[in-house]
């Protein structure tokens, strides 16, 4: 079992339960994924630049990306429907815990002028989603064999009803948040 899967069922469970006033355990709510999808504009003019950014978020993940294509025609962007256009991953259980373990303790320090997360990524429903402008934070990334920076969306999507208790079930994970709410 990992190091996060453990904690949660030993420590924050108990925690929120208490602190939120749950009569039963299933109602705490829990991590159901993680999805981590990047965008790549210049794919379009030049498909190996796909290629490398899959091949490192699927370092970074530990899991295949998947390629996602164009559902549209967009004229103005020179993007047709069908053409590859980004890549993403979706984690759940094992991988899960083990992603949010190493960017939670390692990865989100090395951002650069790292205060906090944004405490407005909440999307109302008790998901909360962020935007990575590097992915060199990740100590998987070597340095030296990338060819360009690429930013990275991340959506942590939870089984809480309510921003207030994703917001706790983050907290006792250990994301740090900015305290301008």
């Amino acid at each position: 079992m990992s190091r996060y899967k453990k904690k949660y069922f030993e420590e924050i469970i108990p925690q929120l339960k208490e602190k939120m006033g749950y009569k039963n355990e299933m109602q705490v709510p829990r991590l159901e994924k993680v999805v981590i999808s990047i965008g790549v504009g210049e794919a379009t003019q030049n498909s190996q630049i796909l290629d490398n950014v899959a091949s490192e978020l699927t370092t970074v993940a530990g899991q295949k990306a998947k390629i996602t294509r164009a559902r549209k025609s967009v004229a103005a962007f020179k993007v047709r429907e069908g053409n590859p256009i980004g890549c993403m991953v979706t984690l759940r259980d094992k991988r899960m815990y083990d992603f949010v373990d190493r960017f939670v303790n390692i990865a989100a320090p090395r951002i650069r002028d790292f205060k906090g997360f944004e405490p407005d990524g909440f999307d109302g429903r008790g998901n909360y989603n962020m935007g990575i402008n590097e992915q060199i934070i990740f100590p998987e990334i070597e340095y030296d064999k990338i060819e360009r920076i690429t930013g990275m969306n991340i959506t942590f999507v939870t089984t809480a009803k309510t921003d207030a208790e994703a917001r706790q079930l983050f907290v006792a994970f250990g994301f740090p948040f900015t305290r301008s709410e």
